[in-house]
């Protein structure tokens, strides 16, 4: 292969990895706003401003193209806990964990409300998921948990509710925004910066200390996004 060749392959690869996630941005905002059934590809690829047919060249379907959004906003809340072990601080743990929640309702609210939307929808895309591969998650972080109460680091919580309790008081703040919003005396309907930082020290004091791990520990991290 010449030089000229593999330039032209490079180009090639660069361009079609920045069109797939110009696609992927923009169907996580339509599928937020719209539902699945709402959704076109027509819209999706307009708010990519992209042709149509890119949209059926890199991901086939509407039904590939909304699981393929589905599977990365999955792999981005599951990722955002990090690698836990018995020898791991409770308190820094849960704490970091409920920040970097909080930075993905900030950042990619769209995220949360597309799943969101699936599951009031009963996740008919999604239902042998949810019993499969995330029960195996929070099956196996709920087991370092309970490895902590059974040390006597944390009191004794239900730890697989404490994980969706968690969850619910993060993404609350990405799905229902504008209620938020609303109450809090955002005219124009969006959280501010403070808004997040303070529902996240809320949320962090209401968990520690359902665990009995108050006092608050120090950050550890800056967050993942």
């Amino acid at each position: 292969m010449s030089e000229k060749e593999a330039v032209a392959l490079n180009n090639q690869g660069r361009i079609r990895l920045e069109n797939r996630k110009r696609i992927m941005d923009a169907a996580e905002k339509v599928f937020a706003e719209n539902g699945f059934r709402g959704s076109t590809t027509a819209s999706i690829a307009q708010q990519a401003g992209l042709p149509k047919a890119n949209i059926h060249y890199y991901f086939g379907t509407k039904e590939e193209l909304y699981r393929t959004v589905v599977d990365e906003i999955v792999e981005l809340w599951l990722s955002s806990f990090r690698e836990i072990t018995a020898e791991d601080d409770p308190a820094s743990t849960l704490a970091d964990y409920i920040r970097a929640k909080m930075e993905l309702s900030k950042n990619r609210p769209e995220a949360s409300r597309v799943f969101a939307n699936e599951l009031i929808r009963g996740a008919p895309r999604i239902k042998p998921y949810l019993s499969g591969d995330l029960k195996a998650w929070v099956e196996k972080k709920s087991a370092v948990l309970d490895t902590w109460i059974e040390q006597g680091k944390m009191a004794p919580v239900d730890s697989k509710r404490l994980i969706f309790h968690i969850w619910a008081m993060t993404q609350t703040w990405a799905d229902f925004e504008i209620q938020w919003a609303s109450v809090l005396g955002r005219e124009e309907g969006v959280l501010l910066d403070e808004d997040f930082e303070q529902a996240t020290n809320s949320i962090i004091t209401t968990v520690l200390r359902n665990c009995g791990l108050i006092p608050l520990p120090e950050r550890l991290n800056n967050g993942i996004c």
